[in-house]
């Protein structure tokens, strides 16, 4: 079992920037790679990076990359993801999710576990 806790969205304007957390408990933190994933209203839930358990690789998806930085601290139990150049397109809940079995993956069923999510507003 892991639990995994967001936090750090809010309300942002344009151009502005939000740091998002994901505290984990239950298994070991470095035996499992994490993802961030976000849902609009009205929209499938989408991936936006993807880090490994040491944190050496990561990915993104185009519409973030560039603006956005994905990151661990293993001692921490905590992943963490940098958003910059905010845009109004980017308004949606945000999810962090743990891959238990490295499947390395892009879609929601790749991960076997995930937060309650946090809301991110980016007003015009």
């Amino acid at each position: 079992q892991v639990q995994l806790v967001e936090s750090g969205g809010g309300l942002v304007q344009a151009g502005g920037s939000l740091r998002l957390s994901c505290a984990a408990s239950g298994r070991t933190f470095s035996s499992y790679a994490m993802g961030w994933f976000r849902q609009a209203p009205g929209k499938e839930r989408e991936f936006v990076a993807r880090i490994s358990r040491s944190g050496e690789d990561t990915y993104y998806a185009r519409s973030v990359k560039g603006r956005s930085t994905i990151s661990r601290d293993n001692a921490k139990a905590t992943v963490y993801l940098q958003m910059n150049s905010l845009k109004p397109e980017d308004t949606a809940i945000y999810y962090c999710a743990a891959d238990l079995n490295t499947r390395w993956g892009m879609g929601p069923l790749s991960y076997d576990y995930w937060g309650q999510g946090t809301q991110v507003t980016v007003s015009s």
